[in-house]
C-alpha cells in the first residue's frame, strides 16, 4: 500500500542524509515531491537517484537557503503553483556546527546554527501552515534530535536549537490541530549520515571508525541507526495513518536516550 499516494510532500535538506532517505521512502509510497536544498549539484544528483529507482515519481526541485525567509516563501509558492497544494512538510534542514565548550564557542558559528536550525524551521512553518490551513489538512514533521531531549557535550547551540524545535512543534500542534494539521518532531540519535560521520571525525580525527564503535557500545542495540529506518518513521508521520499523533517528539535512537550510564 502506498501511504502517500498523490500526496504533495515538501522536504528541506533533501540532497543527502535523512532528507534524501525520507525522499526515497516517500517516492516509494507514491508521493509527489518538492525537494529543497542549498546545494544545487547535490540536489540534482538526489533527484536523479530517486528517479532512477522510482521512474514514475514527479519531482520539483528548488535551491534555497532555509535561513533566508524570501527563499522559503519562493519555494512554497513554486510548490503550490506546480502541484496545487501541500499535504506534508518534512522540515529537515539543519547543521551541527562545531564542537567546543560553551564559553569557547565561536559566536558567528553559534548564530549560523540558530539561523538554520531554528529560524529555518520557523520560516518553513510560517509559509506552509497557511496553505495547509486553507486545505483543512496537513502533516508536519520537524527534525529535533536526541539533542532536543537531553544535553550533548560541546554542542550548546545545536542542543539549544533542537530543544527549541521541540517547543515549536508542541505549540504548532496546540494552535493548528483544530484545522486538521498534525505536527510532530522526530529526535534521531546517531544515524549514519554524512553529518554524523563528520562529527565522528571531529571527535577522533585519527580514527573516526573507533569513535563510531565507541558510541555504538552505549546503545542498547549495539549499533548506529540507518537513514532508511528514519525514513519509514517520517513517512508514517506524514501519512493519513498518523491521525491522532500530535505534538510529540519521537526518539529514534535504539533506546539510548532512556539510559543512564552503561548498557
Amino acid at each position: 500500500m502506498e501511504k502517500l499516494k498523490n500526496k504533495v510532500i515538501v522536504i528541506t535538506g533533501a540532497a543527502m542524509g535523512l532528507g534524501l532517505a525520507s525522499a526515497m521512502e516517500a517516492a516509494k509510497n507514491g508521493a509527489l515531491l518538492s525537494l529543497i536544498d542549498y546545494n544545487a549539484d547535490s540536489l540534482e544528483k538526489a533527484k536523479s537517484a530517486i528517479e532512477a529507482k522510482y521512474p514514475s515519481v514527479q519531482i520539483l526541485t528548488a535551491v534555497a537557503d532555509v535561513s533566508d525567509e524570501a527563499s522559503i516563501k519562493k519555494y512554497v509558492d513554486e510548490t503550490v503553483n506546480t502541484f496545487g497544494r501541500i499535504d506534508g512538510f518534512y522540515n529537515n534542514a539543519g547543521i551541527e556546527g562545531r564542537q567546543a565548550p560553551l564559553v569557547d564557542y565561536d559566536l558567528e558559528v553559534f548564530k549560523k546554527v540558530v539561523d538554520i536550525n531554528l529560524m529555518g524551521v520557523y520560516y518553513g512553518l510560517k509559509y506552509i501552515i497557511p496553505v495547509m490551513q486553507e486545505q483543512g489538512y496537513g502533516r508536519i514533521v520537524n527534525v529535533a534530535s536526541v539533542g532536543g531531549i537531553r544535553g550533548v557535550m560541546n554542542q550548546t547551540p545545536y542542543v539549544a536549537t533542537k530543544h527549541a524545535v521541540a517547543g515549536i512543534t508542541k505549540n504548532t500542534a496546540l494552535e493548528y490541530g483544530r484545522f486538521g494539521i498534525l505536527a510532530n518532531a522526530i529526535a534521531p540519535g546517531a544515524i549514519l549520515t554524512p553529518m554524523v560521520a563528520e562529527a565522528f571525525k571531529q571527535v577522533n580525527p585519527a580514527d573516526p571508525q573507533a569513535a563510531e564503535d565507541d558510541y555504538a557500545k552505549a546503545n542498547p542495540t549495539k549499533r548506529l541507526g540507518r537513514p532508511e529506518e528514519v525514513g519509514k518513521l517520517v513517512v508514517f508521520l506524514l501519512s493519513e495513518d498518523c491521525s491522532y499523533v500530535n505534538g510529540q517528539v519521537i526518539a529514534i535512537d535504539g533506546g539510548q536516550s532512556n539510559s543512564y550510564g552503561n548498557v
